[in-house]
């Protein structure tokens, strides 16, 4: 039995792969969902992904060859009608459905796209006559992005990541809206406030800029503050070691300027002036002190009176 499935499986890609290059329908879904192929195959047939048999029906009895497709793919037996769930990306390419009895072999493009994220909206400027408010998406990829006032489309972007509108004040009390959509026809709609999203407590832009100035002040101070800082370390540092250096500097010269007395020997003999004194006492051992002499003449003394010089 498999046999034969297998030669009418063989013989009907060799008669349908000529036809099919001509006949193909686009069909798109979102990953996550399912499709359902237009064209039956009721009594006998098959279902190919590209070249690879995936399904044969024989005698209304459905067979799935292909083990990725086993438990996603469903044939009905009343319309003969497949239908795969559970749709992944790479399921994307092209499905060939060939009925036998005569039936022409139709392919289909299957496109799977990512399901359309929530959009989200930003206040971007508010002035005294108009706003500004920006629709953005987490993912752009195949996601377009519109902005709808009433029944209007105002404007759109192919596959971008925001798409921003400029509202005149006269018009923030009309409806507007911001639609997220794909190719698959899949879409997510966000109603929008202008009047809650253009007050002035949502202008980010200017509480940015505030934000940013605020910073720029704060990093200004304190890299002030930590160069003051810097200074009067250095100038307590410098002036320690000043007075360190002055202390050391006077230690010195007490040192070097010390003077050391000695007794002076006074005689009574007039006749012995001039000549030489007798030794003082022998110096302390180890002593480095140096005995200076000095010779006593009366001219030296601030007398005055003749008399008592003659009678000294």
């Amino acid at each position: 039995m498999e046999i034969q499935e297998m030669m009418f499986v063989i013989f009907f890609i060799v008669m349908s792969s000529a036809a099919t290059e001509d006949v193909k329908k686009n069909l798109t879904c979102t990953e996550g969902g399912s499709i359902t192929l237009p064209d039956p195959v009721v009594e006998s047939g098959f279902l190919s992904y590209g070249r690879t048999v995936i399904a044969t029906v024989t005698d209304r009895i459905s067979r799935i060859w292909e083990e990725s497709f086993r438990d996603r793919l469903l044939w009905n037996n009343n319309t003969g009608l497949f239908t795969i769930t559970g749709l992944q990306r790479d399921d994307s390419g092209i499905y060939i459905i060939d009925p036998k009895g005569g039936g022409v072999p139709t392919s289909y493009q299957l496109s799977v796209y990512e399901p359309v994220p929530t959009p989200s909206v930003n206040t971007s400027r508010v002035s005294a006559d108009s706003c500004t408010v920006v629709c953005f998406v987490e993912k752009a990829h195949e996601t377009t992005l519109y902005w709808i006032k009433g029944e209007e489309i105002l404007n759109q972007t192919s596959t971008g990541p925001s798409l921003p509108l400029t509202v005149d004040k006269q018009d923030f009390s009309s409806s507007y809206r911001c639609v997220a959509a794909n190719p698959a026809a899949d879409e997510k709609t966000l109603p929008v406030n202008i009047k809650t999203f253009c007050s002035e407590e949502n202008n980010t832009d200017e509480k940015s800029e505030n934000k940013r100035q605020v910073g720029t002040v704060l990093i200004a101070i304190v890299v002030f503050l930590i160069v003051i800082a810097i200074i009067i370390i250095i100038g307590i540092y410098f002036e320690r070691q000043r007075r360190k250096w002055g202390s050391q500097s006077q230690d010195s010269i007490k040192r070097e300027g010390e003077v050391v007395y000695t007794d002076v020997l006074i005689t009574d003999e007039r006749n012995r002036q001039g000549g030489n004194l007798s030794d003082p006492s022998p110096a302390v051992e180890g002593s480095n002190l140096t005995t200076v002499y000095d010779k006593l003449e009366v001219h030296r003394m601030a007398l005055t009176d003749t008399d008592t010089v003659e009678n000294v």
